[in-house]
């Protein structure tokens, strides 16, 4: 039986529903709202690094556009010391992005776009298993975010090449709507597979990259395994963005209440990745009026 028109999301046939209704109702909406949001930023980056450069289109993807919406439904359905604990939770698991960045990051140079992602997925999960059995302090989760992305800076610099030249990336009329089914269809299996399999898993799947991963199925054919390598890459200075906004997060939830910590927390990346951005121009200057 549907929903009676004009009585709202709550009112079924004129009888209120359960709490377990309305939170099924909420992971609906919360899974097609992270689908949109979703399927939105890896298109708009994708076409940004198609017509300018990497780096720009690193800073488009690693704003929390998945996360995100998944903090909002999480904020309706529980009080503020959970959104506490679990963005504690997601700290801790967020330290395999950078390992899921390295892994594909160096798998691209020689496997095709499947094998490369598959591979590193695999490698993001067994560390997100092994993480989630582990809760350590905020300023430990902190110090391994920082330094697992700065270590994996380290590792993948010799595959950065200035000046790299890309494929021209040619577009068909079902490129477009392809692409969007292509992530939709990601982060749909991962969130519901996640709800299936229980709260450990739906707490590793809301951290689950599919933004980076639908953004390498989508570059690795167009433009090439190391030049898809090297947008991956650029996402990691921004890891340290989306660590900082979990762990503003974690200390604003339970005084400020969830929505101005969610806020704050997203500030947080907004700000890091346009200083980033700013100074990456501002050196860019530098050189050109050196040369």
């Amino acid at each position: 039986m549907g929903l009676t028109p004009g009585l709202g999301l709550h009112i079924r046939a004129g009888v209120e529903l359960t709490k377990a209704e309305r939170l099924d109702e909420l992971f609906w909406i919360s899974l097609g709202a992270k689908m949109l949001a979703t399927a939105g930023i890896v298109l708009l980056a994708a076409k940004v690094i198609e017509r300018s450069d990497a780096f720009i289109g690193a800073m488009v993807a690693t704003l929390p556009v998945s996360a995100g919406p998944a903090y909002v439904f999480l904020a309706m359905e529980h009080d503020d010391a959970f959104i506490a604990s679990a963005s504690l939770v997601s700290l801790n698991i967020n330290t395999g992005v950078s390992a899921f960045i390295t892994v594909y990051a160096f798998a691209a140079q020689r496997l095709g776009a499947v094998s490369s992602t598959v591979v590193a997925l695999a490698c993001w999960l067994a560390l997100g298993l092994a993480n989630s059995a582990w809760l350590p302090p905020l300023p430990v989760a902190l110090a391994v975010n920082f330094s697992a992305a700065l270590l994996a800076m380290l590792a993948t610099r010799r595959l950065l090449v200035p000046g790299r030249s890309k494929p021209a990336a040619v577009a068909k009329w079902w490129d477009l709507p392809f692409r969007a089914a292509l992530v939709m269809a990601l982060v749909a299996a991962v969130l519901i597979a996640a709800r299936l399999a229980g709260p450990r898993a739906a707490g590793i799947g809301a951290l689950t990259p599919v933004v980076l991963a639908s953004l390498t199925l989508i570059l690795h054919p167009r433009i090439g395994g190391p030049a898809s390598a090297e947008v991956m890459i650029n996402c990691l200075p921004g890891m340290i963005g989306i660590a900082s906004a979990l762990a503003v997060l974690h200390v604003a939830a339970v005084p400020l209440g969830s929505p101005l910590a969610l806020t704050l927390g997203l500030l947080t990346c907004i700000v890091w990745n346009s200083m980033l951005t700013i100074v990456r121009q501002r050196r860019a200057t530098a050189k050109t009026a050196r040369a």
